[in-house]
């Protein structure tokens, strides 16, 4: 079907109708509600934006994703690599007093986070306070205890580099009457005890404060500092019970990580809702809707608005309209996984070409072509197969790649086939350490080499090349042809189809400076037509330069098909031959697999990346017209689950 087909859709239906219509409209998943462009003209003044619940279903939806997080991480569950999805019917999918009670657990298990939470915030405190405190520890003297009546208690420090000896004596020269105990020391202070007569206080004070004396900053504590640093002890121990208890809490609640991932799906339904009743405008007992539908779904919308007392409209999109018009893809199993490309590059705009089920080909075949190896188009046969048939993959991406990534496993078993390659010359080499016979005397039957035909290869790319090439001049061609630019058509693409032919005919009869010359005259009579005077000079340099260069440079492209399958091949029968050398069967096999692995992993992204960059501007550059935007239905999607049809 490639681009499906849109139409307009205006509605103005009861406003007390405005909940079963949006559910109705969110099961049969084929109207994107957008904002209202012109509204209902001179009734605009009428109309209000219509309320909606959007900020409170998105705070749900944040507080089931923390609750999942809590119990990914304090009660994590173990599941299969490969554990298929759950399925649920629609109706149990909406059902509101399930996700309510998701919602409900959700906010248990928060409130058991929340107080781990707290909990560390107050054991990084106590912390804090039982690190100040353990400099006085050795101080025997009760902190609340400032001195006596005659004598004052001093506790305070100074830098690490004040040698103890120089403050005392400097004490002595200032005739304090001092006694000075060092408690501790780390490397930036020395935490001194200091017991002074009160009548030389003063004196020593100066003393002190030479060296850098800073008195010590604790709180209004009673006791020893050993005693305060037992209670905080006692503290932490407290609250680590604490905390373990509330993990504990947490841990019982491990089971419930399914339904709030179920209730998380619930809850984008509702968002999804509720977004789309923001776009909606309402005049106190009506509502106006105005948004796109997707044509093959028409009938089924048709039939679910039946339901309400509701006028309507369909309407085919104007040419001035088809920027705005979304685009939506739709091709069979085999191009379907091509989305992966568009989606990456960007979608066609509306009205224009599909390019998936012209690229399909192409871009599985190329990747075949540059991998070419059967034990890597095994690996990746397998792991499709394994993970669409175990998993089930539903999500954006990965429902596309996977089946991609089977698609060009089997072009590269092919294509290794061909060319004899089965994890490189892993067999002869295998044959070779059990016979002793040479592995390049008994390889495996092979089409051509990489290694040993190379050149053909190359031109082998270089004609795949030119056949993508003329695929994308061709439908270039059909379009201008549709659009009533039938001259424009012929004088650009078909000039150049022309030499080509004419080239091409002109080698095989031996005639090729003719077959160039009768080419030239086209392209100069072709892109003089329509031009004057100096413009005619203009024009025919600029596209004979622009042309030959571009032509020659894109087909020119193509010949990384044939350095990446060259290099594929080389790479993993240099590690076999590293293999062979120990000419012990299990040394071997371990190390080719080593390499072949490493080779593996590179190729199967290199391949991946220079693919696109073909399809992307080799190909796209003749016809694609992008910039297309993605139709958003109102409809149910779901990340955790599955729905039952």
């Amino acid at each position: 079907m490639a681009i499906v087909k849109m139409k307009r859709i205006r509605l103005i239906a009861l406003a007390g109708d405005r909940d079963a219509l949006l559910s109705e409209l969110l099961h049969v998943g084929c109207v994107e509600v957008r904002e209202p462009e012109g509204g209902l003209a001179d009734g605009d003044a009428l109309l209000h934006r219509d309320v909606s619940a959007l900020a409170d279903a998105r705070g749900d939806l944040t507080g089931l994703q923390h609750a999942i997080e809590v119990l990914n991480k304090y009660a994590p569950q173990k599941k299969g690599l490969f554990t298929p999805r759950a399925r649920i019917r629609e109706a149990e999918l909406l059902d509101g007093a399930a996700r309510q009670a998701a919602l409900d657990k959700a906010e248990e298990i928060n409130g058991h986070a929340r107080a781990i939470g707290q909990l560390n915030a107050r054991e990084t405190r106590v912390h804090a306070d039982r690190l100040a405190l353990e400099p006085w520890a050795g101080c025997d003297v009760p902190l609340e205890v400032k001195g006596t009546a005659k004598t004052s208690v001093l506790l305070g420090a100074v830098p690490n580099t004040v040698e103890f000896s120089a403050l005392t004596g400097a004490l002595d020269e200032a005739k304090a009457a001092a006694e000075v105990r060092e408690l501790s020391a780390d490397r930036e202070q020395r935490y001194l005890e200091v017991i002074v007569h009160n009548d030389s206080r003063q004196q020593a004070l100066d003393a002190l404060r030479a060296f850098g004396f800073s008195f010590a900053q604790l709180k209004d504590l009673t006791g020893t500092a050993q005693e305060n640093i037992r209670a905080l002890e006692r503290e932490l121990n407290e609250i680590d019970k604490q905390r373990n208890a509330e993990i504990s809490a947490i841990a019982k609640m491990g089971p419930c990580l399914d339904e709030l991932k179920t209730g998380l799906d619930r809850v984008e339904q509702v968002i999804a809702t509720e977004s789309a009743k923001e776009r909606l405008l309402t005049g106190g007992s009506i509502l106006y809707l105005e948004g796109w539908a997707s044509v093959p779904e028409i009938p089924a919308l048709e039939k679910a608005l039946a339901k309400f007392d509701c006028a309507y409209e369909l309407a085919e999109p104007e040419k001035e309209e088809y920027p705005e018009v979304p685009v939506e893809l739709r091709n069979g199993k085999l191009v379907r996984p091509m989305n992966m490309v568009t989606d990456m590059y960007s979608l066609p705009a509306y009205g224009t070409v599909d390019p998936n089920p012209l690229m399909a080909p192409f871009f599985i075949v190329f990747y075949g072509m540059m991998m070419a190896d059967m034990g890597y188009g095994l690996i990746m046969m397998i792991l499709s197969a394994v993970i669409l048939l175990k998993a089930k993959p539903n999500g954006a991406t990965m429902r596309y790649m996977i089946p991609l990534m089977g698609l060009c496993g089997i072009s590269t078993f092919i294509w290794g086939f061909l060319t004899g390659g089965f994890f490189g010359d892993l067999i002869p080499q295998m044959r070779g350490i059990l016979t002793g016979v040479d592995p390049e005397s008994v390889p495996l039957w092979s089409l051509f080499s990489p290694l040993d035909d190379a050149l053909a290869v190359l031109v082998g790319s270089l004609v795949l090349g030119v056949i993508q090439i003329f695929t994308g001049m061709i439908i270039s061609m059909v379009k201008q042809i549709k659009r009533g630019e039938t001259v424009a058509a012929l004088c650009s693409e078909g000039a150049w189809f022309a030499v080509f032919i004419l080239a091409g005919a002109g080698f095989a009869i031996g005639k090729l400076s003719w077959g160039l010359i009768a080419g030239l005259v086209i392209l100069v009579i072709a892109n003089a037509y329509g031009k004057k005077g100096f413009g005619i000079i203009t024009g025919v340099f600029g596209a004979l330069y622009n042309g030959i260069t571009g032509y020659f440079s894109d087909i020119m492209s193509y010949s990384r098909l044939m350095a990446l399958m060259l290099a594929g091949a080389v790479v993993a029968q240099v590690f076999n031959k590293l293999g062979a050398i120990t000419g012990n069967v299990v040394t071997f096999f371990i190390i080719a697999m080593i390499g072949n692995a490493l080779n593996f992993a590179l190729n199967i992204l290199g391949c991946f990346v220079h693919d696109m960059r073909l399809q992307c501007l080799e190909f796209f550059g003749r016809f694609y017209e992008d910039g297309g935007k993605p139709f958003r239905p109102l409809n149910i999607n779901t990340k955790y689950v599955d729905i039952e049809k």
